[in-house]
């Protein structure tokens, strides 16, 4: 897998009870789910882990579920720290392995490991707008989301209405899935319920960004399942999860992602072959396939994109967690890279 967030677990998941454990957010990143790149952005890591537990918090006081216990090794509220943290405590619920075989994923034996304690191998895509980078453009046409044109514009589009989409989670490379296929593999979940609490999510974290200054453009939730209730997992809200835009420029790991297409592009043709390849040749790992290695960042733009998630963080949140420039100011830095 791809993380960029280190797992610590204190007490193991067993068939009938949860497990506790933490997330470390480093300051690596990943793109093109390569893993960790060649390079680190500082401060990258609290600032993704302030965010998530921001949104954590304003799920829970609206009432919905989640795996979230509070921040650092204590598990307490983030309003009880003065400095941004770099663990996230979770409720830890079983993750089966899935296995491959004979070029398919067996979802059958994951489930028959799993029991009524698991984390969900799906995502749950939600979308608002249809940005330039976005994979909704290669899988529809703007009439197919209810929109009045023939083609995609050059520039951001806003939805009707906000669409929800499932894709494949533990797969070496993401699938995006029908109906039927994400209810199947969703096991003991229910797909609906599923997609009205992606719904839900978005939502609040749409209303936070909007109270901010963003445009909260699309995003996804991870969820477990414990003695049948769903429960949201993970982290939410982040500039890793989500897409945010700041006065018409993308605030997110997007900035990232354009800039390997701009400067390097002949890595993400490589990537995009391997992949190809992989498939191909029924084979999960693609990368040993790619003969193309990424490309450290300038220091330039590592430094841009360290102020864009911290003073992105600060705004969010509405606190002065970092030492970085106003919202405006990075977001200025980011559109001249």
């Amino acid at each position: 897998m791809t993380s960029v967030k280190e797992f610590r677990v204190e007490r193991e998941p067993t068939a009938t009870a949860t497990g506790r454990g933490r997330f470390a957010f480093t300051d690596d990143y990943s793109v093109f789910d390569w893993g960790p790149m060649p390079d680190a952005i500082p401060e990258k890591g609290r600032s993704l882990c302030t965010m998530g537990a921001f949104n954590f918090e304003l799920l829970e006081s609206a009432g919905v579920a989640t795996h979230y216990r509070g921040v650092g090794p204590d598990a307490v509220p983030l309003a009880d720290l003065d400095d941004p943290p770099r663990e996230l405590a979770i409720e830890l619920v079983r993750v089966p392995d899935l296995p491959f075989r004979d070029g398919r994923y067996d979802y059958d034996a994951f489930h028959g490991a799993a029991g009524e304690n698991y984390l969900i191998p799906l995502e749950i895509v939600f979308r608002n707008t249809v940005p330039v980078g976005s994979s909704l453009r290669t899988r529809g046409e703007p009439r197919d989301y209810g929109l009045e044109m023939d083609t995609w514009p050059g520039e951001p589009v806003d939805l009707p209405k906000p669409v929800v989409e499932f894709s494949t989670k533990y797969e070496e490379q993401d699938r995006y899935l029908d109906r039927t296929e994400a209810d199947r593999i969703a096991g003991a979940a229910d797909v609906d319920a599923l997609a009205d609490l992606a719904r839900e999510v978005n939502r609040i974290v749409t209303e936070r960004a909007e109270a901010a200054g963003f445009v909260h453009e699309d995003g996804k939730i991870e969820c477990c399942y414990v003695d049948g209730t769903v429960k949201v997992a993970d982290v939410v809200g982040t500039f890793d999860e989500n897409r945010f835009a700041y006065g018409g420029q993308e605030v997110s790991k997007e900035v990232v992602r354009q800039y390997y297409k701009r400067y390097h592009p002949e890595w993400v043709d490589a990537v995009s072959a391997a992949k190809a390849a992989a498939d191909e040749r029924g084979v999960a790992d693609w990368r040993p396939l790619c003969d193309v290695d990424p490309e450290p960042l300038p220091d330039g733009v590592v430094e841009t994109v360290a102020e864009m998630y911290t003073a992105g963080a600060n705004a969010y949140t509405g606190e002065a967690w970092f030492d970085a420039p106003d919202i405006g100011g990075a977001v200025d830095a980011v559109r001249d890279l």
